[in-house]
């Protein structure tokens, strides 16, 4: 299963949800790769803890910089920070586990959060034109994402449509040049994807 979301399980909706998902299940790790230079000490950490334990999961972390991904199968959730999108993508790409992470989303529950929302989709050039400063010093040239998901997800709405000059018209030019949905979703939301149809909570 795969549930993107834009700010992690931060709603009662959400939470209520996971909670049927999780009745059976142990163990979640906390991909830290997106989180440049503080990882496991990210500052969101502290609620991202707070809420895999409401829902009785014990807790790892996990880097693609350093560790297998083949580690990640050890666990039933599997939650990937946001952060940095660019770095994050061509972390993952490096460590090969595109295998693997087909694996985990067809038999654990993948959550992405932000950044790792978005590395699943099949590209990742609607950020990379909002933030191409993100990409500075990574060079990333393939925007290409890991393709696990068929829509395109703008998370942060409501927080970033003041933070961007011309954030929703910029949105409806990429959607319309590109023939595709942008899904705009707030903190608190989630995209449940399954195949090529999706669920927004």
């Amino acid at each position: 299963m795969l549930i993107l979301t834009s700010n992690g399980l931060s709603s009662d909706n959400l939470i209520k949800r996971m909670t049927e998902y999780c009745a059976t299940l142990s163990k979640a790790v906390i991909v830290t790769t997106a989180s440049v230079g503080y990882k496991e000490n990210d500052c969101h950490i502290p609620q991202l803890i707070e809420e895999l334990k409401s829902l009785g999961l014990s807790i790892d972390y996990f880097d693609f910089d350093f560790q297998s991904p083949e580690f990640l199968l050890n666990y039933d959730v599997i939650e990937i920070i946001g952060g940095n999108p660019f770095y994050l993508l061509k972390s993952m790409r490096k460590a090969n586990c595109e295998v693997i992470m087909k694996k985990l989303i067809q038999e654990k529950i993948v959550v992405g959060i932000s950044a790792g929302s978005i590395v699943m989709q099949k590209n990742i050039n609607l950020i990379a034109q909002y933030s191409p400063e993100l990409n500075e010093g990574i060079n990333l040239i393939d925007f290409s994402g890991l393709g696990f998901s068929s829509i395109e997800l703008l998370p942060h709405y409501s927080r970033f449509i003041t933070k961007f000059e011309r954030f929703e018209e910029r949105a409806k030019e990429y959607e319309i040049a590109n023939n595709c949905k942008v899904i705009r979703i707030d903190d608190g939301q989630a995209v449940i994807v399954n195949s090529n149809d999706y669920l927004i909570i």
